[in-house]
């Protein structure tokens, strides 16, 4: 009757084991959603500020219309310096 009885003991204490880390998982997986939650806002934010930074920024095809190529950098951009 020891042999039964312990593993019946046993396989309670497996299944609180279980439980126990199965809320922990739980909890740990809301807290996660709502980190990403929070980062999905704050990259949502961050989009629609760029968007309205770049609709007052000037265009890049100005300069071609003007004549200007791109990539033109001035020679003294490339000046060396003494070491």
């Amino acid at each position: 009757m020891f042999w039964p009885m312990l593993h019946v003991v046993l396989a309670f204490g497996g299944v609180a084991v279980l439980g126990v880390l199965a809320v922990r998982v739980g909890l740990e997986v809301n807290r996660f959603s709502r980190t990403v939650a929070g980062s999905a806002e704050r990259i949502g934010r961050a989009t629609e500020e760029l968007e309205r930074v770049a609709g007052a920024a000037p265009r890049g095809g100005a300069e071609r219309r003007a004549g200007h190529r791109t990539g033109d950098v001035p020679a003294e951009t490339f000046a060396t310096r003494p070491r």
